[in-house]
């Protein structure tokens, strides 16, 4: 499978490098951003799977590119993660979840939790490009008059591999609760709509549809 790709945008050389020893274990494409024009430069030409990005950056903060992420169509639907250095209250937390993110995390964090939470985003992204792909692949094969069998063992294997994401999903939502983390409603909300929209598509491709 393909890696996903995964843009750490924060102003400070050490902050990323920090980011990158946490991640590698993911074994996911790591892409660095030193300002908010950086990465939507990045933004223009490559598809990731997360953002990672921090709030306070001289120039263009993490606010503001959030807002130009979201502005665009191309971009608006890539999971925004904010770390932030300064807790300013819930009025500060609200602006975040405002500005597009699905979560918000205080430095210093939980590398564990950091990871755990970027995996199961680059999970879905995977899981929602190979769908994309064998849909297609499954639409010319019926378009072409393949055996039905064919297209039902494909679909099967489509909803088994989905099942595996909406456990984990599940099981993302459990933990978020557990820990009583501010960004959890926000996050389940998000990965139910993805899912939401991966399985109405597998559904759509069953004989009967229309």
């Amino acid at each position: 499978m393909q890696k996903a790709k995964i843009l750490l945008v924060d102003d400070r050389p050490e902050n990323l490098l920090a980011l990158e020893a946490i991640l590698s274990a993911l074994d996911q494409t790591l892409v660095r951003a030193s300002s908010g024009e950086e990465a939507l430069k990045a933004l223009l030409t490559d598809d990731f799977a997360v953002i990672l990005l921090d709030v306070q950056m001289p120039g263009m903060d993490g606010f503001e590119t959030a807002a130009h992420i979201k502005r665009r169509e191309r971009t608006r639907d890539i999971p925004i993660i904010f770390l932030t250095a300064i807790n300013h209250g819930p009025h500060h937390t609200f602006r975040g979840y405002a500005a597009g993110a699905v979560d918000y995390i205080s430095k210093p964090f939980d590398p564990w939790v950091l990871r755990a939470k970027v995996s199961v985003f680059v999970d879905l992204y995977q899981k929602n490009t190979q769908l994309k792909e064998q849909a297609a692949l499954l639409r010319l094969q019926l378009e072409a008059g393949a055996e039905p069998a064919i297209g039902g063992a494909l679909l099967g294997e489509l909803s088994a591999r989905l099942a595996a994401v909406e456990e984990q999903a599940e099981a993302l939502t459990k933990q978020l609760d557990a820990a009583a983390d501010a960004g959890a409603a926000a996050t389940a909300a998000h990965l139910e709509r993805k899912i939401a929209g991966l399985r109405g598509a597998l559904d759509a491709l069953r004989p009967g549809s229309g």
